[in-house]
């Protein structure tokens, strides 16, 4: 995915064009010692969201949270447990090259629950145009893509894992 030049994200957008592919990510839902939850502003398409990113071929879920917690923030985390599992069809992302249609993703996302263990804010340029802690109180000051809220939300109102 590094070398795609931007992302669409469609939320129960009944024109949004048919998935291609269904691939399963990893996020990330963590919050510091005074509870501000850790947001990123994405190179891609500009919207804040949690850390996140695509399972590899031979890495655990967890793994593949804890790694791009790294790669994106500059922070490393340990796994705490589970915010849920989100799967909707209600959520399609275009993948474009140019004009050009790479790939339409319906993603399936495992979101975790982790705690910062070491590291320093670091973005990497590539992913993460900027990283910083924000008091819950002011998501509604960033834009979020709907099913990214979803997750943030959940994670906010209770420590039960959701399945969608």
């Amino acid at each position: 995915m590094s070398k795609r030049t931007r992302r669409v994200d469609h939320w129960k957008d009944p024109a949004a064009p048919k998935p291609t592919s269904r691939k399963t990510s990893a996020s990330v839902f963590v919050r510091d010692d005074v509870g501000r939850l850790l947001l990123l502003r994405r190179v891609d398409n500009g919207l804040w969201t949690i850390p996140t990113g695509g399972v590899k071929k031979g890495e655990t879920v967890g793994q593949a949270g804890v790694r791009e917690c790294r790669e994106e923030t500059g922070l490393d985390v340990e796994v705490t447990g589970l915010v849920g599992v989100f799967s909707t069809p209600d959520h399609v992302i275009v993948y474009l090259h140019g004009d050009r249609v790479d790939e339409v993703r319906q993603p399936i996302n495992v979101c975790l629950r982790a705690r910062v263990v070491g590291g320093a804010i670091e973005p990497d340029p590539k992913e993460a145009a900027e990283v910083r802690w924000v008091d819950p109180s002011r998501l509604d000051e960033y834009p979020i893509h709907p099913a990214l809220r979803e997750r943030m939300d959940h994670g906010l109102r209770t420590l039960e894992p959701f399945i969608s």
